[in-house]
């Protein structure tokens, strides 16, 4: 029998309430993860070790964990020191990675040796082979260059145009390969700029979407943020998903689930608000109540940007399960 190929793209957070809602299903799993991050824990081992950044791809790894009974896996790989001089604030699956980077000289090779150590089902891999950065291009014709740049939030961010990756890049092969054979492919949620488009920005991404088969399945983000989509509607998101790809997507994933008034406040402190549903005539979008309903606290010592609402996963699977009854 078939089992169903599903690729997802973007980042780690974002990524894993999907993965995980997938894994629930029992789908054929292919991570493909931005590797621009330039922050936080992985920013430090980055410019340590001058291999691919890793927060991103170990988030992945985690959420293949099976809940039942691979607790621990996805606790080791997520676990972050809270003291130890030189390893406070570090992530032990960074650091796992990382080791596994340096024995191998490969960031590819390295999540499959750690997909067999940890006995997971599935792929994480690398939207690129090559070491790159994210660029900022500003629609006042400044640019900027590192991921970081985007966590700096000033009371009035500049407005992007678009980003790109330097250097140069192409699709990493085995990504390429996965998206060609792929039944449905699902992008976000995630930072638009910084997770999402910074995952489709490779060289030969367009061409590559234009040979595809699978369906598109675009989840929408929640909130905005302040540095990249402030004021952005969900058709504006839509529309440079779509600009980025070549094509586009099939179906558009909305939450229509009420967000209480305490946490509306919380963001509104930091001048972010709920995504605006302007996609009333548009047939592509499946509304349901997506709402996670406990908010992430973000641990000490983690110098990230963090979302406080988050996707659920199990709602998100029974999201997916109605769309793929549709095809």
């Amino acid at each position: 029998m078939h089992k169903i190929k599903v690729v997802t793209m973007g980042g780690g957070t974002g990524t894993f309430p999907v993965v995980t809602a997938l894994k629930k299903l029992d789908f054929d799993i292919s991570a493909i993860v931005s590797v621009s991050d330039s922050g936080g824990s992985t920013g430090r081992i980055r410019d340590e070790f001058g291999f691919q950044p890793v927060g991103d791809l170990r988030q992945s790894l985690a959420a293949l964990a099976d809940l039942d009974s691979q607790e621990w896996i996805q606790k080791l790989l997520l676990y972050r020191f809270s003291k130890g001089n030189g390893l406070q604030g570090h992530n032990l699956g960074n650091l796992i990675l990382t080791a596994l980077q340096d024995m191998t000289g490969n960031t590819t090779q390295s999540l499959e040796i750690a997909e067999q150590i940890f006995n997971l089902d599935g792929s994480v891999i690398p939207v690129t082979a090559s070491n790159v950065n994210l660029k900022i291009h500003y629609s006042d014709g400044t640019t900027a260059i590192g991921e970081h740049i985007l966590d700096d939030e000033s009371p009035e961010p500049k407005k992007i145009k678009k980003v790109s990756l330097v250097p140069n890049c192409v699709i990493n092969p085995p990504a390429k390969e996965a998206l060609l054979h792929a039944d449905y492919i699902i992008i976000g949620p995630g930072d638009l700029y910084a997770s999402l488009l910074a995952t489709l920005a490779v060289d030969d991404g367009k061409e590559i979407f234009s040979q595809i088969t699978g369906k598109i399945i675009y989840v929408l983000n929640l909130m905005t943020r302040l540095t990249q989509t402030h004021e952005m509607s969900a058709q504006q998101h839509v529309q440079k998903i779509e600009a980025a790809l070549g094509k586009e997507v099939d179906y558009i994933v909305v939450n229509d689930q009420e967000i209480p008034q305490a946490v509306l406040e919380t963001y509104a402190q930091s001048n972010e608000f709920p995504v605006v549903d302007d996609l009333k005539n548009d047939t592509r979008a499946v509304r349901a109540k997506l709402l996670y309903d406990q908010l992430i606290q973000k641990k000490e010592h983690d110098t990230s940007h963090r979302s406080l609402l988050r996707h659920d996963y199990s709602k998100l699977k029974n999201t997916f399960q109605e769309i793929m009854k549709k095809e």
